[in-house]
Formats: C-alpha cells, sequence, structure tokens
C-alpha cells in the first residue's frame, strides 16, 4: 500500500535537505505566530464590543449586533477570502482615491487581522456572557463608591469574570489554531500550506499529513495543560 511506503520513507522528514521537517517546522512557528495575534486582535475587539453591547447606546448595540451576527452567520472560509482580497482592494481604492499610491499588504498582517476579526465576534459574546455572569451587586458596589467606566472595567469586571470567560475563551485559542490552516487558501506559508507543497513535491502524502496533523496535536495538547493551569489560578479561592 501507498501509505506504508511513505511511512517507510521517514528522512524525508529530516530537518535538513532534502529532508522537509525543517519546512514543516517554520509553518508550524508561522502558525502559531498568526494565530497568537490573531487571539490577542480578536480578544480586544470582544473585550470592545462585548462592553458597548452592554454599556453603549442603543445605536452602539445594534451596530455591534449587526457585526456579531454576520460574521458568525457567514462561513469563516468565505469571511478569509472576502476581507483579505477585498479588503486589500478597500485599502487601496482609498488610498487611490486620496491620491496615494497602491500598496501590497504583507501576508502576515492581513492574516493576523482577517482572523482576528472573525475571532472577534466570537469573543464579544463570550466575554458578554461572562460579564452578566458578575453578581450584580459588585458593579453596583463600585458605583456607589464613585468609580468611573473604566475603573469598574479594570478594578472589577476585569478580575471578576475570568473565570466565567476562561472556558469559552480557550475554547476560541483552540480553534484559531485551526484556523490558520485557512490562510493556506490565500498562499500564505503557513503549516498547511507547507504541508501540501511537500507532499506534492514527494508524493508521500500520508506521511506530511501526519506529520501535520502530530504537530497540531501537540499544540492542542501543550495548548489543554497550561488553560487547565490558568482555570486553577482563575479559580483560586473560589468554592469548587
Amino acid at each position: 500500500m501507498q501509505w506504508l511506503s511513505d511511512l517507510a520513507n521517514w528522512s524525508l522528514l529530516s530537518l535538513h535537505p532534502p529532508g522537509w521537517g525543517g519546512v514543516l517546522l517554520k509553518g508550524f512557528a508561522a502558525s502559531i505566530t498568526i494565530a497568537l495575534g490573531a487571539y490577542t486582535v480578536g480578544l480586544l475587539i470582544g473585550l470592545w464590543g462585548a462592553w458597548n453591547k452592554l454599556f453603549g447606546g442603543e445605536l452602539t448595540r445594534d451596530l455591534w449586533g449587526l457585526y456579531t451576527t454576520t460574521i458568525r452567520a457567514v462561513p469563516e472560509l468565505v469571511l478569509i477570502l472576502m476581507l483579505y482580497f477585498a479588503g486589500t482592494d478597500l485599502v487601496n481604492t482609498v488610498l487611490k482615491h486620496w491620491g496615494y499610491e497602491p500598496i501590497d499588504i504583507n501576508g502576515f498582517v492581513a492574516g493576523v487581522l482577517v482572523i482576528g476579526i472573525v475571532q472577534g465576534a466570537y469573543a464579544t459574546e463570550v466575554l458578554r456572557g461572562a460579564i452578566l455572569a458578575i453578581p450584580r451587586g459588585q458593579l453596583e458596589a463600585a458605583v456607589a463608591f464613585g468609580m468611573g467606566k473604566w475603573c469598574i472595567l479594570r478594578r472589577i469586571i476585569l478580575p471578576a469574570m475570568l473565570p466565567f470567560a476562561l472556558p469559552g475563551l480557550a475554547n476560541l485559542w483552540l480553534v484559531v489554531t485551526k484556523d490558520t490552516a485557512l490562510l493556506a487558501v490565500v498562499g500564505f506559508s503557513e503549516l498547511t500550506q507547507v504541508t501540501r507543497q511537500a507532499a506534492g513535491a514527494t508524493k508521500a502524502y500520508f506521511l506530511f499529513y501526519l506529520a501535520a496533523g502530530c504537530l497540531y496535536l501537540s499544540l492542542t495538547l501543550i495548548s489543554t495543560w497550561l488553560i487547565k493551569k490558568l482555570e486553577r489560578w482563575a479559580n483560586r479561592g473560589r468554592a469548587q
């Protein structure tokens, strides 16, 4: 069988040419970097969105509701293609209108922003639910002490909502590590893209896709271990 012959040729995973192991690890590092950047962008958008959906004006709540509903309704692959290509065209159209030369947007920056925007919609709802889970008396006490909105956010809401938000945020992290694979359709050299290149060049499809799967699995296992430690830290002193 072909897959048995692929497995027998482990030398193709060597870190040095003609092996492709080093290329796969570089792609894996690129995937992790994109995931970290996009997750950070998504968290910032989510925190801002959750705050505005709960405490903003009527128009603000409606706009954020439109954003979260639209993003969650459209498949992520379609969103990535639309934001990646249409977003680039929109930026260059605006620059041209203002008399500037079109620019070639860096693939890494575009990938981080695109996935971050998608993640932001889900993070908004996760954080909004976590804020609603905070006992209302804590917020009322903060207002009674004369705290401003930003002080309440920093000193009351963020620490109190963390235990409620962590399960959902942990799941979003695991999702974003997989979403980086969608950037392969726009040609960005992350793990899935370089795996496809290696498999196409050597015809050892089973070997390379198995190796890629193991790398993704290792990232998930390490992430799960770290998330459990973070959950224990966030829940310290709370009744279990």
